[in-house]
């Protein structure tokens, strides 16, 4: 038998566990403010439930446009720049309804987005919408 230069060794297949994405885990608080973790008067990073850190993971999710942060794969992130090129503002609500909604779905702690409520000024647009997540009440949010 000959002898390969490189061994070959045989690998377990590793299952990925649903439940365990689904948890909801104690995490550090952010202020959306500073743009930094929260501190205490002792100057320690505040701590934050499980159900207040999957808030703040929706909002930087919405706030994040896809493919301009490389810490993040392609798949995190809204493309809001491209729903602003949309010709119409019908055009461009239903384009931001849309990111945003596959934008917060590829959490499997997401169960739903929806009523949507769009509040247009000269320059800008505020965003407000439902958020379901799993095991949790539901919760308004606005971008």
């Amino acid at each position: 038998m000959a002898q390969t230069l490189f061994p070959v060794i045989q690998t377990p297949e590793i299952q990925a566990a649903k439940q365990y994405d689904r948890v909801y885990r104690q995490s550090y608080q952010w202020d959306f403010s500073t743009g930094d973790f929260e501190r205490d008067g002792a100057n320690r990073v505040a701590q934050c439930s499980g159900a207040e850190a999957y808030r703040a993971w929706c909002m930087k999710a919405v706030m994040t446009e896809r493919g301009t942060c490389l810490a993040y794969p392609n798949t995190v992130g809204a493309e809001m720049a491209a729903a602003f090129q949309k010709p119409s503002q019908k055009a461009q609500e239903s384009a931001i309804e849309r990111t945003i909604r596959e934008t917060l779905m590829t959490n499997p702690r997401t169960e739903s987005v929806r009523d949507f409520l769009f509040t247009w000024k000269s320059d800008s647009v505020l965003v407000a919408f439902t958020v379901k997540a799993i095991n949790q009440d539901s919760f308004r949010m606005e971008v």
